[in-house]
């Protein structure tokens, strides 16, 4: 997003913040009502154009949501979305999008109200790894043919009873409306959203072997110090490291492996 649409996106997750500090709004009803206004208002291209048009003054468009939905969710949700559309947008598919989020994001609410926000970051984690490296499986979810009745039963079968409630409802919305992203960076985003709860990057580590708890801990504390800010490590393990530690952090790559090390000389003799 840029521009208007990125303050208004902000504004908008600073009124979530204050309404869900509030511990007796339940925020896993608060994030299906919100996914059920973004697909809403992603079917209906033409209402998502008038809420967001620049030219109509924002209490018309405001009372317009509210006459829309009133009957369909509750206040809190009104509230929500009707002070979103009396903000600017720069494109009407902004809408959607920040709505969208600010559902996972009440998704996440509910898991760290209930402890289970670690848990539910390391599920994303794992199961974009395992799609990663299944292509059947990617495909079967992906699969533009196959209904979202299909999908949702596939990922039940997956993730049922093994993952988080809220790992799952994420998972399964994502899957059922992919609206243009792979769900490999649908998977990352929802990742992100989960460590902006706590204020954490997500350092992504690879290793030849399993790190102990010890070397964990060393190596959080060590990249806290070093970005000024907790760091949440998932990790993943791939013998071709050979040993050491490759850390990605967003586009930043801390390679410290012997098999970079041995790249490096190989491209020093061969120069």
């Amino acid at each position: 997003m840029n521009g208007a649409s990125r303050e208004a996106l902000a504004s908008a997750r600073e009124r979530l913040d204050a309404l869900t500090d509030n511990t007796s709004v339940d925020a896993a009803k608060l994030a299906e009502e919100l996914a059920a206004v973004t697909a809403l208002l992603d079917r209906e291209v033409s209402l998502r154009r008038v809420l967001t048009d620049p030219a109509q003054a924002g209490e018309g468009k405001a009372e317009l949501a509210a006459r829309l939905l009133g009957s369909q969710v509750g206040g809190e949700t009104v509230d929500l979305v009707s002070g979103m559309v009396r903000s600017r947008w720069s494109r009407s598919r902004d809408l959607v999008d920040a709505t969208e989020e600010l559902a996972s994001i009440a998704d996440l609410v509910a898991a760290q109200r209930a402890g289970a926000l670690d848990d539910v970051e390391d599920e994303l984690f794992r199961f974009s790894r395992i799609v990663s490296s299944s292509t059947e499986l990617r495909s079967a979810l992906t699969d533009r043919v196959a209904t979202d009745t299909a999908k949702a039963g596939l990922l039940a079968r997956l993730l049922g009873g093994r993952a988080n409630p809220v790992t799952e409802r994420l998972v399964v919305r994502l899957v059922a409306h992919p609206r243009g992203r792979s769900l490999e960076s649908g998977l990352t985003a929802l990742s992100k959203l989960a460590a902006d709860r706590r204020n954490r990057m997500v350092a992504i580590v690879t290793t030849a072997v399993p790190l102990s708890d010890g070397q964990k801990r060393r190596l959080g504390a060590a990249l806290a110090k070093l970005y000024g800010r907790q760091v949440h490590l998932n990790l993943d393990v791939d013998p071709a490291v050979l040993g050491g530690v490759l850390v990605r952090i967003g586009d930043e790559v801390i390679d410290g492996t012997i098999a970079d090390r041995l790249e490096e000389a190989t491209r020093r003799m061969a120069g």
